[in-house]
Parts: structure tokens; C-alpha cells; sequence
């Protein structure tokens, strides 16, 4: 049976070895992976600039590409939470009568959803782990089902009650709300990693996520595909990874990923002028 990974921006541009392990993973889970055949993004930065036309642009764009899949059940399993989000909400949202968005919607999930779904085993990951709830994923998406796996895991998992992490999207980045991004984050979430074991693994899917607890505490965060490929592999060695750069020297990082950000969004705007899409009334 095929299943369809969500190449989003963060994890096939920043960090691909994320997206790789995801593969592995669905394949060890019995899937034969289909990537999509061409480019693709979901749109969520527009939404917070108020860009809803070119927002419904690119979900036309996406549902053109992925018709014949959709049509036939293909389940598209993705990484990032907020990517995921926009398909299971503002998606049927802003194509209301679109029956293609309607089946996406509703064989669409993460990948801590999928393989719950599935019912995959997954092998034994003794130890210890942190595990932080994007907020997409938390409100949005069904969370509890990548606690079961985490379970079937075997990893002793603590969840403190941290809400956002602070960054949420381009928010942190942004020079004028970086000081409400730090006092959330601070508020529980990065007092909770620097506490953790030095062996403890760092859990949350999303990328902003991650970012934020690199950048202030020099932990390495890992996605739930990295830690289920750990177990494949019968290896702890990438849990307590530290950051190359001192905490506080990160400022620079930020900026290239605000530049690299703003460059991918430039190149969706020019991607999206091409044929009109049609919908899938049908």
C-alpha cells in the first residue's frame, strides 16, 4: 500500500534528514512512499499576513497535483504540524464545495497519527524523553495518538504543561515580538530542557519548535520520525546532541533563517503564476 509524505518547506529545505527518516520509517511500516511530482506548499505563512486569494491559489494548486491519489485513497502523512493544520482546517474553510479538499481533509494526518492508524509496532526505544505538543498539533491534530506510540516505544515520557513554545511560526523571528517569544518559551518549556538529563530526548514535530530550543538552550530537539528511526536502527547515540553554537551567539542563525524564509516565500509567489486551477467538483 502506497502512502504519500508532505514535503513541507522547513523539513525539505532546513532539515531533509528529517524527511528521510520519515521514509525509512514508513517503509519499515509496510508503505510504499509516492512523493509528490512536483513542488508544493500549504500555504500557511500567507495566513498570517491576510493573503487568503493566493492562500485558495495554492491549495487549487495542490489539489490539481494530487487529484489522481486523492481520488484513489493515497494517504498523504506529513511532518510538520502546521502544514498538516491547514489541510484538516483552513483548507475546507476556503474551498467549501471542493469534494477533492473534502477527501484531502479526511486522508491527511501527521506521522505520529498515521502510524497509530495503522496500528504499526514500533521497535523498543528504552530511556528517557521530553516531549513538547506544537501548538497545531495540541488543538488541531490528534496528539494523543503520537503519546500511544511514544509509548509502544518504551521511552519514559514526561509532557509539562508548556503551551506555546514562543515562536510560533515567523512570530519569533521577528525582531519587535522577540521578547514575548523568549518570556514564553521561558514560562516553562525551556527551564523543563535545561533540567532534562544530558541522555533524555528532546520530542516535538515542529520545526519552529525545535528552533526555539536550540537556539536558547544548545539542545538538539528531534522530530518523532528521527526517534522511531533511532529505534530501527537499534541507536541512541543522536539523543542528548548539543547545538554547535553557544546559545546565545544564535541571534545570527535566526537571521538566516528569516532570510532563507523570506527567499522561499518569494519563490511560492513566483510558483503560483501559472495555469488557473480547476476544482474537484466531482
Amino acid at each position: 500500500m502506497a502512502a504519500s509524505p508532505w514535503p513541507d518547506t522547513f523539513n525539505n529545505h532546513f532539515f531533509p534528514d528529517t524527511a528521510r527518516a520519515a521514509v525509512e520509517v514508513l517503509e519499515a511500516a509496510g508503505r510504499r512512499v509516492d512523493i509528490p511530482p512536483r513542488p508544493l506548499c500549504c500555504g500557511r505563512p500567507l495566513y498570517d499576513y491576510g493573503m487568503l486569494d493566493l492562500a485558495r491559489r495554492m491549495l487549487l494548486q495542490i489539489l490539481e497535483t494530487l487529484r489522481p491519489a486523492i481520488r484513489e485513497g493515497v494517504p498523504v502523512v506529513g511532518l510538520e504540524p502546521s502544514c498538516v493544520a491547514v489541510f484538516r482546517d483552513e483548507m475546507t474553510n476556503l474551498l467549501p464545495d471542493d469534494l477533492d479538499a473534502q477527501r484531502l481533509k479526511g486522508q491527511t494526518f501527521v506521522l505520529g497519527e498515521f502510524l497509530d492508524r495503522i496500528g504499526w509496532q514500533p521497535p523498543r526505544l528504552p530511556g528517557c524523553a521530553l516531549v513538547h505538543g506544537h501548538g497545531h498539533h495540541r488543538s488541531v491534530l490528534d496528539f494523543p495518538a503520537e503519546q500511544r506510540l511514544l509509548g509502544k516505544v518504551g521511552l519514559d515520557v514526561k509532557m509539562p504543561d508548556s503551551g506555546c513554545c514562543g515562536m510560533a511560526g515567523s512570530f519569533g523571528f521577528e525582531r519587535q515580538h522577540y521578547a514575548i517569544s523568549m518570556k514564553a518559551a521561558e514560562r516553562v518549556l525551556l527551564p523543563a530542557v535545561r533540567r532534562a538529563p544530558a541522555d533524555a530526548l528532546i520530542i516535538t514535530d515542529g520545526f519552529s519548535c525545535r528552533e526555539q530550543i536550540s537556539q536558547a538552550t544548545g539542545r538538539r530537539a528531534l522530530h518523532l520520525a528521527e526517534v522511531l528511526r533511532l529505534a530501527l536502527r537499534g541507536d541512541r547515540g543522536g539523543g542528548p546532541v548539543r547545538a554547535s553554537a553557544a546559545p546565545r551567539a544564535s541571534s545570527h542563525r535566526r537571521a538566516a533563517l528569516v532570510t532563507a524564509a523570506g527567499a522561499g516565500l518569494a519563490l511560492t509567489l513566483l510558483m503560483t503564476h501559472g495555469a488557473p486551477m480547476r476544482t474537484g467538483r466531482r
